[in-house]
């Protein structure tokens, strides 16, 4: 089928009246004007790829959306899945921790976290977008590499990020600014703070022995089973040389324009938050996603914990991107695609699958609907209204 009399969003320039036509569920040709007799017609809107999204945080609280209040996974997975359908997103890598002893309790349990990778996996045909796994291995916690190498190796892990969320390094870098946040979010004392903090870096501290070893093997098994890789809140050099070496092909969320400058260096695709993007700082104190852009040291925007917030970052990127619109949607689009190994899509090109998200660009933006393999998975109904207009 033609879909038709879009401003068709190409990885280096957009094509103000052009036509896509869709076969089996990839794109079979591109055309540079309105097609007559096309199935559907965009009447301008556009069309860029779907977005692809190597880390949402959003599947704990889907699933258990009060504290203590679980839902049945299957109802929460579901929420989940048509939420970033309505974001445009057609690809979604859960980001899912393992991390027993976090404020998240058993959240990030061993068990909790496993049965819902392994039930979004059994889930995976009955639902709107590509779902793949994103794990997050907190470094300092060796007894959930037996549960994750499993994992692996029953094929319900695409991503691997090495993970390390022990006050005084990473994203928590500035302690000092790590107690305020607690004294102002949780309703503790200072000193109850400090002490919860300090406390929290006595239980994570491992012998460089024990850490080395454990990063090796995880490291192994990535490369055995093909598993990508990515290091997580690099805020050195050292870091990201160190997470080189180990094989991450990611540097996700640098907390520092340095750490961010090297990984470019090195040859690794840097990810930020879109929200981060969006708003123009970060909400810890760290690296501001625009002042990476403005360095052409962003490769990647991510939903993080805002998955609606994607279309109005690239909107908002595009106003300085040397390439304009096109530059700013590779950022959720061909860029992640390429750094997951997935060469299957992320672009508006012959050959790669149909997925698509029609958008309006004014305002702040609005995702009108969203297709994936030529098939539409999400509708807000204006399209419908404009083609009878």
């Amino acid at each position: 089928m033609w879909i038709s009399d879009f401003r068709v969003v190409l990885p280096d320039r957009v094509i103000e009246r052009g036509s896509v036509r869709i076969e089996a569920g990839t794109i079979a040709e591109i055309a540079e004007t309105p097609v007559v007799g096309a199935e559907l017609s965009g009447d301008g809107l556009l069309l860029l790829p779907g977005f692809v999204d190597m880390h949402g945080d959003m599947v704990e609280r889907e699933v258990e959306p009060r504290p203590n209040v679980p839902m049945p996974l299957e109802l929460g997975l579901r929420d989940l899945d048509r939420r970033l359908a309505v974001a445009g997103i057609t690809t979604a890598y859960a980001a899912v921790s393992f991390s027993p002893t976090s404020t998240y309790g058993h959240l990030r349990s061993y068990e909790h976290t496993s049965a819902i990778i392994r039930a979004l996996k059994s889930m995976g045909p009955q639902l709107l977008v590509d779902h793949r796994v994103h794990a997050r291995f907190e470094i300092t916690f060796p007894k959930a590499l037996s549960v994750i190498e499993a994992l692996i190796a029953e094929g319900a892990v695409d991503l691997i990020s090495l993970t390390d969320h022990t006050p005084g390094q990473g994203q928590y870098r500035d302690i000092e600014r790590h107690v305020d946040k607690m004294v102002r979010e949780k309703g503790l004392s200072r000193d109850e703070a400090a002490q919860s903090v300090a406390k929290r870096i006595e239980e994570r501290s491992q012998p460089a022995e024990i850490m080395a070893q454990t990063l090796n093997i995880i490291s192994a098994t990535c490369r055995a089973h093909g598993v990508a890789l990515a290091s997580h809140d690099d805020d050195t050099p050292a870091k990201v040389a160190l997470m080189q070496d180990l094989g991450a092909a990611i540097s996700e969320f640098p907390v520092t324009l340095e750490a961010a400058q090297e990984a470019r260096n090195r040859g690794l695709a840097t990810a930020m938050g879109a929200p981060n993007a969006l708003r123009g700082q970060s909400y810890s104190g760290n690296l501001s996603a625009r002042e990476a852009h403005a360095e052409g040291v962003l490769d990647i925007l991510a939903s993080d914990y805002h998955p609606s917030a994607i279309l109005p970052a690239i909107l908002e990127l595009a106003k300085t991107d040397p390439l304009g619109l096109a530059g700013a949607t590779r950022l959720a689009t061909l860029n992640p695609a390429k750094a997951l190994g997935l060469s299957d899509r992320g672009e508006i090109a012959l050959g790669k699958q149909a997925d698509f998200v029609i958008a309006d660009d004014s305002g702040i933006g609005h995702v009108r609907a969203a297709l994936r393999n030529g098939g539409k998975i999400y509708s807000d109904g204006s399209i419908t209204r404009r083609r009878a207009a």
